[in-house]
């Protein structure tokens, strides 16, 4: 039944404008102001990603958003430059370095940052 489907995402932020500065301006996505109040975050390749105002907004405690990249070092670099902090963690399961990149724990090299309204978000090393 919706093998065919065309699934989207979507998820809440606290400040509408301040999301579309952060994912058009920093992160260079395009962005589509929809009439239903949301935003659409197009990324090349896959389907456009609802976002939308929540006034109790409660930032998930999970990755909502991963951005495969070819080069992760020039990614987090070039992110960085534009002013994005990258989580450090640093705990049995899971370790990062000095510019927040999670190296060799079984899957890709990994990176994850917060928008404006604190959802996780991450680049990963495409294999």
């Amino acid at each position: 039944m919706l093998k065919n489907s065309k699934a989207f995402s979507s998820f809440s932020v606290a400040d509408l404008q301040q999301a579309k500065e952060f994912y058009q301006g920093i992160l260079g996505l395009e962005v589509i102001d929809n009439p239903m109040g949301v935003i659409e975050v197009v990324v090349s390749g896959s389907s456009h990603i609802l976002l939308y105002p929540k006034p109790n907004h409660v930032p998930a405690t999970f990755t909502v958003l991963n951005f495969p990249v070819e080069d992760i070092d020039q990614a987090v670099d070039e992110l960085i430059a534009k002013g994005v902090k990258f989580e450090m963690y640093n705990q049995e399961s899971i370790k990062t370095d000095q510019k927040g990149i999670s190296r060799g724990n079984g899957g890709p090299d990994i990176a994850w940052f917060r928008d404006p309204s604190g959802n996780i978000l991450s680049v990963l090393e495409a294999e």
